[in-house]
């Protein structure tokens, strides 16, 4: 892949112009996250509310109809759903680990077997994530084994 950058005149937009024969899985993922670059995620906690960059984030879950953001040492409620934060961001490192948990790819530090074809995850921050075996082949894909 051939990468060209331009100086343009100030004041003037930025402009990005992809030239393939055609787009596959790889590229489009890209296109997706330059797009949703400027996406901001929000996190409360109390009456505060706070600006949080996604690559923060350990994971997302779903508790008693309420979905939690977990990042390295805090925990901020979400006023998004699950699903909403899947479809935002499943195309970048997140992705459905369990029918409550979102997970981040690039946070997990080491995965093993467990039980019944389910996978355990070992976060950067010690936290153990289970993984459901619906969604095993998911993460798979996404580490391309």
């Amino acid at each position: 892949m051939k990468i060209t950058i331009e100086s343009i005149p100030e004041g003037s937009e930025p402009e990005i112009i992809l030239r393939c024969n055609e787009p596959d899985e790889n590229l489009l993922q890209l296109i997706y996250s330059l797009k949703s670059t400027s996406r901001k995620l929000i996190g409360l906690t109390g009456s505060q509310i706070y600006i949080i960059d996604p690559r923060d984030v350990f994971y997302f879950e779903a508790v008693d109809n309420k979905v939690f953001i977990y990042c390295k040492e805090r925990v901020y409620e979400s006023r998004l759903r699950l699903y909403e934060l899947e479809a935002d961001y499943g195309s970048r490192d997140f992705f459905r680990a369990s029918k409550s948990v979102i997970l981040n790819i690039a946070k997990i530090r080491s995965v093993h077997p467990i039980l019944y074809g389910r996978l355990e995850a070992l976060l950067h921050n010690g936290e153990k994530v289970l993984i459901s075996r619906q969604y095993v082949p998911v993460l798979k894909h996404k580490l391309g084994i």
